[in-house]
């Protein structure tokens, strides 16, 4: 694998594993653009064990949420552990029930595009509903109960599908359910912690035994610079989030970039 290649990869993981615009399709569509056949296996694993990277960015910048500090009950620190399992469990359980037919589509960049284009028109549709009409009480995290984050667990359960963004899902599935924006946001970043680390600690004890000791090096690069991208886009999105109509402009990368896609697929079928 080519420096280039980790750079790129691991550029595409750390910025779009929190942004609702799909890590996964990204990924995919990045492999099929710049053919990276050299060494696939090994590209796969990496795009696999640089997510703890991004995950790694979560718990440093939100610290204060993962660890007890003075002056925070530990109660309430425990009760955040609960709620975020809590948003865990659907994803956990479906996961292991349709895991062979995930498999299947994580190579369909027609899935992927189409996932692109239709999640791009639902985040233009929330971004025009939450600046149109009377504005309503909307809740913030310490409102949340655990039926609230297992339900927004159970919208996590969309992005199985590849082009669907979990964080895209999860804060519709909040945003459903009156949360503010900001609530919406950090608790998507909140329970990919859990989810993302459980699944991508299942794949990694898997493939560890096939890595080469000449391969570490390249996925520790590829880890921290996840780690760093990931910390810039998730700082860059809060900000954007207090700025204004963030939802609408990824809408619109979304679809601009699954037409693109589509164009392309049919071009290479004719």
């Amino acid at each position: 694998m080519s420096w280039f290649e980790i750079l790129l990869l691991s550029f595409i993981e750390g910025l779009t594993e929190f942004l609702p615009v799909s890590s996964t399709g990204h990924l995919i569509l990045v492999s099929k653009l710049f053919h990276f056949t050299s060494s696939p296996e090994f590209t796969t694993q990496f795009n696999i064990i640089i997510q703890f990277g991004a995950i790694l960015s979560v718990v440093i910048l939100y610290s204060n949420k993962f660890f007890p500090k003075e002056g925070i009950e530990l109660t309430d620190t425990i009760n955040f552990y609960l709620k975020i399992i809590t948003g865990m469990i659907p994803a956990a359980i479906i996961g292991l029930l349709i895991k062979d037919k995930i498999d299947l589509l994580l190579d369909s960049t027609l899935t992927v595009s189409i996932a692109l284009i239709i999640g791009g028109f639902i985040l233009l549709e929330l971004d025009r509903k939450n600046h149109s009409g009377p504005k309503l009480h909307e809740k913030s995290l310490s409102e949340m109960t655990f039926k609230d984050s297992f339900y927004i667990g159970l919208f996590q359960c969309f992005a199985f599908i590849p082009g669907v963004s979990r964080s895209a899902a999860s804060i519709f599935g909040a945003r459903l359910l009156k949360f503010n924006f900001k609530t919406a946001t950090e608790f998507s970043f909140f329970l990919a912690v859990p989810t993302i680390t459980g699944a991508a600690l299942i794949k990694t004890i898997k493939i560890i035994p096939s890595i080469n000791s000449d391969q570490v090096l390249t996925l520790i690069g590829g880890i921290v610079l996840s780690f760093i991208f990931a910390s810039i886009a998730i700082k860059t999105f809060i900000h954007l989030l207090s700025k204004g109509r963030v939802f609408k402009w990824f809408g619109i990368y979304r679809i601009a970039l699954g037409l693109i896609s589509l164009y392309f697929i049919m071009k290479t079928q004719t």
